[in-house]
């Protein structure tokens, strides 16, 4: 009887225990801070440069408007740009259904420049709470803090658009675990253009590219797989899995040329892309071709510099699954 009332005492402790971890989690995360007091200026070469990086860069406009999914690619629908409502469904693979907010005026009219920019750069909104990292705040709080200021300052001059975008619904127990994923962002300043390799590995944080060519594992990158592709994009069609970009002869971009590398890119900028329907079996890419088609040619040199710099992995991808089979 006392080793069942010891037992009984250890379990009430746990239970204890587990629910004060819940209630804080809740309750007092995430804490990364009070959203700064900012004014930013929204001079022409900021909205520019905004412009550039969030339609182009950090394609903040890829999940943040309608994509015409029916095409190759799903370019944009330009009509309702920054209008969010892009759904990440639990098919897709999430732990719940999320919406891609409005980044419009009419959404943000309300929001102070510094509630913006602790949104994006540690993922808490405006009423303090989390974002699901799908909002990429743990690469664009290593970002230079100008850069920004400047996607900040462009996203204030859209169009507003009248958009309602449905609350998110989240899965148990991430509900209680995104409070624990905002951090505070660890800024960088924006390398030279003429360091080639630290201006590339700076793009190619602002990009993403680590986050789609990787495995993952719960959504989070399994150490070791960084940028050796194989991350799966589920459709209705079946299944596309990301390729390889270290510099492995074999199974990698070790025999592609810069100019190999630039004309992938350059295969889908205005002047050379014709949208392609889609039927109804045929897979698509999640890759935004349209938006990183309309980087520099010099930014593009620096992250081909950059990813031939790593270390190879041989990973050999099946890119496409087809559901027929």
């Amino acid at each position: 009887m006392k080793v069942l009332k010891v037992a009984g005492i250890i379990l009430a402790l746990v239970l204890i225990l587990a629910l004060a971890g819940g209630v804080y989690v809740k309750t007092a995360l995430p804490a990364t801070g009070p959203a700064p007091e900012l004014t930013i200026e929204k001079s022409a070469e900021r909205v520019e440069r905004g412009r550039y990086l969030a339609n182009h860069v950090a394609v903040c406009m890829d999940c943040h408007s309608t994509r015409e999914w029916k095409y190759y690619s799903g370019p944009m629908a330009h009509e309702k740009q920054g209008a969010g409502g892009e759904k990440f469904s639990r098919e897709m693979g999430f732990p719940g259904v999320f919406f891609a907010p409005n980044l419009t005026p009419y959404a943000l009219n309300d929001w102070t420049d510094g509630e913006i920019f602790r949104a994006v750069t540690a993922g808490v909104n405006k009423d303090g709470e989390a974002l699901f990292p799908l909002m990429a705040s743990h690469r664009f709080g290593r970002m230079d803090r100008e850069d920004i200021y400047s996607i900040i300052a462009y996203i204030r001059t859209l169009e507003p658009v009248e958009n309602e975008v449905p609350e998110r619904e989240i899965d148990f127990p991430v509900n209680f675990l995104i409070n624990t994923m905002p951090q505070a962002p660890s800024f960088s300043k924006r390398p030279s253009e003429n360091d080639q390799l630290s201006y590339g590995r700076y793009l190619v944080n602002v990009a993403g590219c680590v986050d789609c060519h990787s495995q993952v594992d719960k959504g989070s990158v399994i150490k070791g797989t960084e940028f050796g592709g194989g991350m799966e994009f589920k459709q209705p069609a079946g299944i596309v899995r990301t390729p390889n970009l270290t510099p492995d002869r074999e199974t990698g971009i070790g025999s592609w040329s810069e100019a190999m590398f630039l004309s992938r890119f350059a295969a889908y900028d205005d002047a050379n892309f014709v949208k392609q329907e889609l039927t109804a079996d045929e897979l698509n890419t999640p890759m935004p071709w349209t938006m990183y088609a309309g980087m520099k040619t010099s930014d593009l040199k620096a992250i081909h510099a950059y990813l031939k710099s790593l270390k190879p992995i041989s990973n050999r991808i099946e890119r496409t699954v087809s559901a027929k089979f």
